[in-house]
This record gives C-alpha cells, sequence and structure tokens, in this order.
C-alpha cells in the first residue's frame, strides 16, 4: 500500500474523470476535441523530408480485486494534441485510512491535464509545466503519482514524472529507455498532494528521447512495473501487432503475478533487498519473501508511426 505524506480532512465531492477499460481508436487532429479521451492515430499531411510523427494508443486498466466496484485508483489520459499525449495518475490509496476516496484526486488531476491543452503561450507544451498546472488547479484532497509524456511531431517525446508511474521505449526488440521511480523509502513514491507542504512539478524527474517509427511506447502506473520484467514486456509486445490487444495482455499478465504468492516479481525482489523479510513460519520451512503485488493496473502502449 502507497502511504500518504501527510494528513488531512475528507474532500468534497467532485465529478469523475471518466476512463474507458481497453480502448485502441482513431485520434483527431481538430483542436475542439483536445479534451476528450480517446487513443490512436492521428492524421495530417506528410513532410516529403521527414514524416512527421505521432502514436497509435492502446489502453487497459485493471483494478484492484477489492476496487473493482468503483474502478480502482488509477487515471489516465490521452489525446492527439500535437503528436501525442500520454499521461497516469496513480492515486495513493493510504487516504482510505483517513476516510478519504483515493481515486478523486488523480482524476481530477487527470481532468485538468485535459482542459489545459493547447495554450502554448502558458507553457502547457512542456510537461512539468503541464503538471505543475494541473495539480494547481486539483481541489480534491488525495495525493497521487503522475506521469506525462508529449510527443512533438519531429519525433521528440518530453517526458515529466513524480513518483514510480514509468515510461519504457522499446526499440527493435529492446528496451532502449526507461524513466526512474523517485521514492522517499520502499514503498512511498514522491508524490502530489492537496497538502501545502509536498513534492511539485518542480521535484518532477524531467527527460526527453528522440522516437523512431516502430518504437513502442509502454506507459503504466507501477501496478505493472511492480509485477513484470522487461524482458516480458518484450516477449509480450512481440507477440502482437494491435496495440489494444497488446496493452490487454500487458495488463492482464500484471494481473496474473500480482495474484501469485510464489511469484519472485520485481516488487518482492526489491523487498528483499531492502531487508525485508519473509514471515516466521516461512523462514523455518527456508522460504523467501516472494510473491506479486496486489494494486491497480494501468497499461498504455504507444506504436510510433508517420503521420
Amino acid at each position: 500500500m502507497k502511504v500518504p505524506i501527510f494528513r488531512a480532512s475528507v474532500p468534497k465531492s467532485h465529478p469523475l474523470l471518466i476512463h474507458s477499460l481497453s480502448s485502441a481508436l482513431p485520434l483527431t487532429d481538430e483542436a475542439s476535441k483536445k479534451k476528450r479521451l480517446l487513443s490512436c492515430c492521428a492524421s495530417s499531411e506528410l513532410n516529403p523530408v521527414r514524416p512527421e510523427l505521432t502514436f497509435c494508443v492502446g489502453t487497459h486498466l485493471i483494478p484492484h480485486p477489492n476496487k473493482v466496484e468503483k474502478g480502482g485508483e488509477d487515471a489516465f489520459f490521452v489525446s492527439s494534441y500535437n503528436g501525442g499525449i500520454i499521461a497516469v495518475a496513480d492515486g495513493v490509496s493510504g487516504w482510505a485510512e483517513q476516510d478519504v476516496d483515493p481515486s478523486l484526486f488523480p482524476k481530477e488531476l487527470m481532468a485538468n491535464v485535459s482542459c489545459l491543452l493547447g495554450d502554448e503561450e502558458q507553457g502547457n507544451n512542456n510537461p512539468q509545466i503541464l503538471i505543475g498546472k494541473a495539480h494547481a488547479a486539483t481541489s480534491s484532497t488525495g495525493s497521487a503519482t503522475v506521469i506525462v509524456a508529449m510527443l512533438e511531431r519531429n519525433g521528440i517525446l518530453k517526458i515529466a514524472n513524480v513518483g514510480d508511474c514509468g515510461l519504457k521505449v522499446i526499440r527493435e526488440g529492446k528496451i532502449n529507455f526507461s524513466t526512474s521511480p523517485q521514492e522517499h523509502y520502499f514503498d512511498c513514491p514522491y508524490q502530489l498532494s492537496s497538502e501545502s507542504v509536498s513534492q511539485t512539478y518542480l521535484d518532477a524527474m524531467v527527460s526527453s528521447i528522440e522516437l523512431m517509427e516502430g518504437d513502442t511506447i509502454v506507459t503504466g502506473s507501477d501496478g505493472l512495473f511492480d509485477n513484470v520484467f522487461d524482458h516480458e514486456i518484450v516477449s509480450a509486445l512481440a507477440g502482437y501487432r494491435d496495440v489494444a490487444e497488446a496493452a490487454k495482455a500487458l495488463a492482464n499478465l500484471a494481473s496474473n503475478h500480482s495474484l501469485d504468492s510464489n511469484f519472485d516479481s520485481p516488487y518482492s525482489m526489491e523487498a528483499r533487498s531492502r531487508g525485508f523479510e519473509a514471515p516466521l513460519w516461512k523462514k523455518i520451512l527456508g522460504m523467501k519473501l516472494t510473491g506479486g503485488k496486489p494494486d491497480d493496473i494501468t497499461v498504455i502502449v504507444g506504436q510510433v508511426v508517420s503521420l
């Protein structure tokens, strides 16, 4: 369970951001549709010298087994704006102990990311600035980890992340790039919060990478990366051409691992490396700390294509 850094009062009710559980839809170039939750390919005129790039996107979300009724505490947003926008926010579940719904903050945060797109004069084409403005506009109580990735049509992918939502670039069957998680200590990541003293957009890890046509982008909450190894991600993607099917397959793989007490997951390996041990009865039997981490699982798979 992710823990919040600070305590606060119960939030006022707020309309939820609606996200699809699985999709791969055509994206349009119309600026008026930038606020819609869509996924896949934008259309534009070709550049005869250097093709402009965009994403084809597939998404899939599997809530924590105990949070299925409310759809979990992750939220995501994808858009065709410019070359394409991918964003994920993961609500910090520890707020439930304060009678706060952890899903409200990330959903409002993603809604604000959607609303702020397109105002380039205000720096909203910069993912770090966009995170800051979306955070400032979020009134719900709670906190969340977040990642925003913005593709320029020249192929430059700009990324800002706070906490342990992540992004990987797969090129020619290998992991070419990975973001790095930020944490205070094990299972307590950096997080944006409703509290006045917390991480801000200034604490975001900022990076950029030049993409090529044919690259695959995998973005997700830690429910994916805590339960699936890099080599499994690469192997799973190799079996699918359709991005929606690929996202669903990765999410299902993460879900299966998360519920397997015998699977030696990335999460359990990290826990052991930090000094955590198996319960005494397991130690007596010579068993080590293993198992996946049940969690909300959000997966977004983007294929880089030319316009």
